[in-house]
């Protein structure tokens, strides 16, 4: 007996042993992501979407980063940071021995370079020569909608390891900020060899490299075996980025195996994915919002009644229910419900076509009379927040039809969707859009999105003095139980003005083939490819 129970743990030991050595991560392979529309650039500087940054999360790094499936800050390019008493000087001591993917070494000069580009004003100091920075020939949306400019008041590289940030003020956000994809670290050399072709062949110091991109096709990027982590990947040989715009033949390329994420599936294919033996769900509650609003610059959507009525006219409870399919909720505030500061006293708008006829009379057109066809401008690709914006759209015009607004759906690709929309053209009444969090924190919502006393880079264009200084307290208050109470008071402004109409909060659940391993989804929806390898 005993013979035979040492022959069976001996057995099982084995098993287990196979198991565990099944489970080490391997090198080799190419992952093929399918994601719903191409790049618009790759220069995170002057991009502002989730395809441009997808692919610059895996070729470029910053200072400082986000912990896995949390906006937790953690060492990047720099291995730790001090800040001062007054918290206006942030020093970064930064990595040694790391090089861009051109073999330019990576120093303080290359962050100088790296950010002060990005500064109207630039009172910068390198250690070295130098470079000369070119003047801008896009505006670096990012850089100033969340108003760096009157944040940053210089960069200086003190040696080449060391690099300060002098700032103009406090700036509660400032450290978070930095592990945005706007503040990744570029090679200078590359960026001077060609400044206007850098957006279509980034170079920096992260676990892949660019190798080619096919427009509306594919973005290519190999592994950098010269990577200067000390543990982990990058194990893939390539990683592929596809552009599938339908949703359904994504579906079917990934049950196919021609692609081995399917980001941004229709909802009705969630329970068909969870019975498929061959994928498996990764899940996570999204920090983002999708929202409809509206043209601040007409004095049309200057008057709340007229704002109010379009609130009361659509059924958010019927386009979650019916477009989401469970894989969203309703939303209040333009924040999610997981972030500090969300205001759960709000009232939400119902959905009262009677109270909107009303609204619509004290807007001066009774039933709609007098009242222009109006546009509303829907997405042409699924995004993190909205799986169908088309389908939103009509569903949303033809509750505005019930109460007398006639309305059209326009729609362009989407570069040209995010240019456009962001000039305010007068024959844009609504639009939809949306935004997935950058680094957890409520200024990157509700600063970046709705203070159009701001910048003329906010979207919403919306102007209001008090939400603006609420906007500024919030900034440079440290204490974060009175910056909860400054974001709440911001919320029930926005809500009782009706600057904007929360749609949904979504649900993030992207499809994968099962010989996918370690791959998590995060907060921001940066795509994270440097851990993930192939069984």
């Amino acid at each position: 007996m005993a013979k035979k129970i040492t022959i069976v743990l001996t057995l099982l030991l084995f098993a287990l042993t196979a198991s565990a050595l099944a489970a080490e991560p391997k090198k080799g392979g190419t992952f093929i992501f399918g994601r719903g529309g191409d790049s618009v650039g790759l220069d995170p500087a002057y991009e502002t979407d989730g395809n441009s940054f997808m692919v610059c999360d895996n070729v470029l790094e910053a200072l400082v980063e986000y912990a896995d499936e949390s906006t937790i800050i953690e060492p990047g390019l720099a291995e730790s940071w001090d800040i001062a008493a007054d918290g206006k000087t942030y020093t970064f001591h930064l990595k040694k021995g790391v090089k861009f993917h051109d073999g330019t070494p990576f120093n303080a000069d290359a962050v100088v370079f790296s950010l002060g580009r990005q500064m109207k004003e630039r009172k910068l100091k390198f250690v070295g020569k130098g470079w000369t920075i070119p003047a801008q020939e896009r505006t670096p949306e990012y850089w100033v909608t969340m108003e760096m400019d009157n944040t940053v008041d210089s960069i200086e590289a003190v040696d080449d390891h060391t690099v300060v940030f002098k700032l103009k003020r406090v700036e509660a956000p400032f450290l978070a900020n930095m592990g945005m994809d706007f503040a990744d670290i570029i090679s200078p050399t590359a960026f001077m060899k060609n400044p206007k072709e850098f957006i279509r062949n980034p170079v920096g110091t992260g676990p892949f490299k660019f190798v080619k991109w096919v427009k509306d096709d594919q973005i290519v990027l190999e592994r950098n075996t010269e990577y200067h982590g000390k543990t982990g990947g990058p194990y893939l040989d390539k990683v592929v980025f596809r552009a599938i715009p339908d949703n359904s033949v994504r579906f079917l390329e990934l049950k196919s195996g021609g692609i081995h994420i399917c980001q941004f599936p229709n909802a009705a294919d969630i329970p068909m994915a969870a019975k498929d033996p061959s994928l498996y769900l990764p899940t996570q509650p999204g920090m983002n919002i999708g929202y409809l609003s509206f043209n601040h610059t007409k004095p049309l959507w200057q008057n709340v009644h007229m704002r109010k009525a379009i609130a009361l006219a659509i059924n958010k409870k019927a386009i979650v229910d019916n477009i989401y399919q469970g894989m969203g909720q309703v939303a209040k505030n333009p924040i999610p419900p997981t972030m500090w500061g969300y205001n759960d006293a709000i009232q939400d708008y119902a959905f009262d076509p009677e109270a909107a006829k009303k609204e619509l009379a004290l807007a001066g057109f009774p039933e709609g009379n007098g009242l222009p066809e109006i546009t509303l401008w829907s997405m042409p690709v699924a995004r993190p927040y909205n799986p169908e914006g088309l389908k939103v759209g009509v569903a949303m015009i033809s509750d505005l039809a019930k109460v007398g607004i006639k309305a059209r759906i326009v729609s362009y690709d989407w570069g040209t969707y995010l240019k456009r929309q962001k000039e305010q053209p007068e024959d844009m009444d609504l639009f939809q859009l949306g935004w997935t969090g950058d680094n957890g924190d409520p200024d990157n919502f509700l600063a970046v999105l709705f203070d159009g006393l701001a910048s003329p880079q906010v979207r919403t264009q919306w102007k209001n003095e008090e939400y603006h200084n609420l906007m500024l307290q919030g900034k440079q208050t440290i204490d974060q139980a009175k910056r909860t109470e400054i974001y709440q008071k911001a919320l029930q402004l926005i809500h009782d003005e009706c600057s904007v109409i929360s749609i949904a909060h979504s649900t993030v659940i992207w499809p994968a083939l099962k010989n996918v391993k370690n791959f998590k989804l995060h907060p921001t929806s940066s795509v994270r490819m440097k851990n993930v390898w192939l069984e």
